[in-house]
Parts: C-alpha cells; structure tokens; sequence
C-alpha cells in the first residue's frame, strides 16, 4: 500500500524545530513558505532557491507552499488588487520555476486561525490550544468594544459574556488580547487594539457575497496561471469555520467548497483539507466531505478538536476528539488508488500533523511556537503513520479473507 506523504511545517531558519528535528520525525516532506517576505511582494527566485537548497542539503523535499500571503487588497477588492495579484502570479512563477507544485492559501479577512488560550492544560498535564467562545465574546464586546458587535451574539450570550468579563483579571485579558490580536506564526499582520480595530472596519459592508466574488476574481486570475505552470493551488479553510469580529467567512462549510471549486471548475483549483479547520463545525460531515471533494484534494492537515456546546473547543490528541480521523484517513487513501490507476504522477496526497500538544521537554524550553512545538507534532503524525499501517493491514486481511 502506497502511504500518504509524510510531512512537517518548518517555518524557516528562525524557527526553533530545525531541519535535522524534521528528519527525525520520519517525515520526508517540508510545508514551508518566505515567511520574511509577507507584504504581498514578489518572492525572488533566488531566495526561493535558497530555502529550496536549505530543505534538500537536510535530505528532504519541499513538498508544499504554505503560503503565498493573499493581500488584503485582493479580500476587499480594491484597486490595488491588480498589482497584487500580478505579483501574486509572479511568485508562482518563480515557485514553478524550482520545481515547486503544491501552493496551499486561504482567504480569511484580517485574522488567520484564532485562538484564545494557547496552553491550555490537559489531564495529562501537556498543554492544548483552546477556542474559548465566552471569552473570545467577552474581548470582543467589552474590552475590543468592536462597532456594532451586539449583531454578533444572542442576547443570552451576551449576558454570559458580560458576566466572564465582570471575573476576568486584568492579566488575563490582557493575555487573550495578545493571543487574539498580537500575531501568531506566519500571520501576515499583526497589531494592538486601534489598528485591529481600523482593520477590522475597512470590512464594513463587504457581505459575505462581496467576499466570495472577490476570491472568484482571483481564481479566475490564478487558476489558468497555475493550469499552465503544472500547479496545485489548495485554499485553507476558515479556522475556525464561522464569523469572527462579524466578518464573513467563506470556507467553512460544504457549499462553500462546492462553490468555490465550480469557480473556476479545473483540477488546479483545489482544497487543502483541514479536518480540524472544518471540524471545528458540527455540521460539516468529515468524511462524506472527504469523499465528495477527493479528486480536488491536493494537501490534507489532519487533526482534531474536541468540540463544546457553547462553540468552544481545543485540540485534543490527532486520533481523538469530535471527528473520525481514521475514517478522513481511508477515504484519503483510497483517492489515492484511484489516481495511480489513472497513471497520474501527482496521486501521492501530501499530509502533515497539525497543532500538536505541547509535551515533554518541549514544556520547559525558553522558545516554541504555539501550536507547532516539536514532540507533539511527532506523536501526532506517528499516530497518522500508524493508522495508515493499520488500515493497510486491514485490507491485506480482508484480501486474504475473499
């Protein structure tokens, strides 16, 4: 059986998981990007190469781009768009130019994934990344005093937000607004209270229509870019899959992936699919979504949440929580049968561990990134291998049995 393939997020030569790390976890692929060059510009060839030499002089492959920035001119469809989108292309270009094939995005308004706690603990005493809706509505409400924010909530949710509020210390809000607002890896903005709020209102009035068709504009700028280069392009979903600050969301559900595959219906429009992202919504389907949009999945993050009632959840262990991952897993594989039948080079998915705990030695060192410390991702993308194993062994057993 032909195994997904195995790879790591590395967010470059600052990031504290070197390269010899990733080897050592059994991965043969690199997910990484020019996280130095974030502003919209043009990436050069020769700092792509750069970054290309630095993963293979380390004995492995960069496997996906993850991310060129979409600018913020392109979300709101103003008249710079066209500069950026150029440039856009420009990149892919030169990614192409390297041998690069895979360039996963996403298209979220002014925050990338959102968190409110970033060491959360577990039982076991590792620590998660958590979504705690009240609180996150209490920021919003009493302390962002976002224009209009009411709309946002019920008015039994606000109560209960305005009493979480009434109990947070100064400490504590203090540090939700710096895990909410204050930039997380790879985000392409970061901020303090007044220009997060500026930025959020540059959206007033752009619907969740108004969103949608400017993506639609882009793709049907990009996409016959990438036909003719040979490239993947993978959009990410929302994380989390609904309304933040009351900006749209576009890439939450099903009939947001439907719509925006028959945007511009053509196999270099693709998903990244995220089972935590999409997870993070009851009503997404994980594995009727995997099965339905596999022939346009190009790049998987396979991880997990464990929901709450109230909206809340937290990253629990790859193979546990809301959703059945093993389950993602078969559907994905079997895509994969499918495409080396078709005799396509490009039938091998690439995969990563996503947001792993923070674990072991990794608690006590002066530097991680939240959500992508080392040994959490290891035990996280061990488990995938392993359940990949498993499944293979399944199916020689009921070979066997026929």
């Amino acid at each position: 059986m032909n195994f997904m393939e195995e790879c790591f997020r590395w967010y470059g030569p600052e990031d504290p998981v070197s390269l010899r790390d990733v080897r050592h976890t059994g991965a043969t692929g690199v997910v990484s990007a020019l996280h130095h060059i974030y502003d919209g510009s043009v990436w050069p060839t020769e700092e792509i190469e750069k970054r290309n030499a630095m993963i293979q002089n380390a004995g492995l492959r960069w496997s996906v781009v993850e991310s060129i920035p979409v600018h913020n001119s392109i979300k709101l469809g103003t008249k710079a768009r066209d500069t950026y989108i150029g440039w856009y292309k420009d990149t892919m270009r030169n990614l192409a130019q390297s041998g690069l094939e895979v360039i996963c995005y996403n298209f979220m308004p002014v925050v990338d994934w959102t968190r409110t706690e970033l060491t959360h603990p577990l039982e076991n005493g590792a620590f998660a990344l958590r979504f705690d809706a009240v609180d996150f509505a209490a920021y919003d409400l009493f302390v962002l005093k976002r224009r209009n924010a009411e709309a946002s909530y019920a008015p039994t949710g606000i109560a209960i937000a305005e009493a979480r509020f009434n109990a947070l210390t100064p400490e504590k809000i203090e540090r939700i607004e710096r895990n909410l607002i204050a930039g997380l890896p790879a985000t392409e903005r970061q901020y303090n209270r007044e220009s997060f709020l500026q930025a959020v209102e540059e959206y007033d009035g752009v619907s969740h229509e108004d969103l949608h068709s400017n993506l639609a504009h882009f793709l049907n700028e990009i996409i016959p870019v990438a036909k003719e280069l040979g490239l993947r392009m993978c959009i990410h979903p929302d994380d989390p899959s609904f309304s933040l600050y009351g900006l749209p969301r576009i890439v939450s559900t099903a009939d947001d992936a439907r719509r925006i595959l028959g945007a511009v219906d053509d196999h270099a429009n693709g998903l990244t699919f995220c089972t935590g992202s999409f997870g993070t919504r009851e009503d997404n389907d994980l594995v009727a979504m995997a099965t339905e949009f596999a022939p346009r999945i190009h790049f998987a993050h396979l991880r997990n949440v464990q929901r709450e009632q109230d909206g809340s959840f937290h990253e629990a262990d790859h193979l546990a929580g809301s959703s059945d991952i093993v389950a993602v897993l078969y559907t994905l594989l079997d895509e994969q049968k499918r495409r080396q039948a078709e005799g396509r080079a490009d039938w091998q998915i690439p995969v990563r561990p996503d947001h792993g705990h923070l674990l072991a030695d990794d608690i006590d060192k002066d530097e991680t990134y939240p959500g992508y410390s080392l040994i959490g991702r290891l035990r996280g993308l061990a488990e995938l291998r392993g359940a990949m194993h498993g499944i293979a062994s399944a199916q020689r057993m009921q070979i066997k049995e026929r």
